[in-house]
């Protein structure tokens, strides 16, 4: 079973660089087995081009490595804390693409100004606080995660499976490893689609409620329609 799961992660850490997504070693997915409680993440500073499915590291939510040969991704400790406190995750994705980590740099959330967005995220991507001195001191990727804990509190993240952290970029979730990827693809492209249109327009407002809802809730929930049964 955890083969499998590394096989998983592995596969989908490669769709990183074969969307576009990094450059170098930027960026990281894991996937968790919620019943060992392990999961599988890439390891730290390692090429794609060298990557292997035996490299994928396995850690515990405690922060204990199961298995690998390598130290896991500096981010590690972010995951973790995705994943203990939001039950209903199975993969995160965590990249430097350009266009979101823009949106970071600016301190901006990623208004809905279509219906490209509303398909996938419910509402404006959030971007999530600055981290204090003292908290970047004290566990810098521990307290990322914890930041992002905090802005989701009563919120719905699975409504939302993506945010951005000032100043830092982007992490996205899903069911499992490639659909965290997925929805990486999907941000980094409304990213792109955002910036363009403010550009274009400056006094440019979301898209009407109404629109808004109608393509998420065609997609989501109970009764949604888009797409083939099954």
């Amino acid at each position: 079973m955890l083969e499998e799961l590394k096989e998983r992660v592995y596969r989908a850490n490669m769709l990183l660089p074969a969307h576009g997504l990094v450059t170098f070693t930027w960026g990281n997915v894991s996937e968790i087995d919620r019943e060992t409680g392990l999961f599988a993440i890439k390891p730290s500073g390692v090429d794609y081009d060298k990557l292997r499915t035996e490299d994928m590291v396995l850690m515990d939510l405690q922060g204990h490595k199961g298995e690998g040969g390598y130290p896991p991704a500096s981010d590690t400790a972010t995951h973790s804390e995705l994943y203990t406190a939001f039950p209903q995750l199975g993969g995160i994705g965590h990249t430097h693409s350009s266009w979101a980590t823009s949106w970071a740099q600016a301190g901006r959330g990623i208004p809905c100004y279509g219906t490209t967005h509303a398909d996938y995220m419910y509402g404006e991507i959030p971007c999530v606080r600055n981290l204090t001195e003292a908290e970047i001191q004290e566990a810098y990727e521990k307290n990322t995660g914890l930041s992002i804990v905090e802005y989701f509190a009563g919120k719905d993240y699975e409504a939302m499976p993506a945010v951005l952290c000032k100043n830092h970029g982007p992490f996205t979730w899903g069911k499992d490893g490639a659909e965290a990827v997925h929805n990486a693809v999907v941000l980094e492209e409304v990213a792109k689609m955002a910036a363009r249109a403010e550009r274009l327009y400056p006094q440019i407002q979301p898209a009407p409620q109404a629109m808004q809802d109608k393509h998420y809730y065609r997609k989501h929930g109970a009764n949604a329609y888009y797409g083939q049964p099954g």
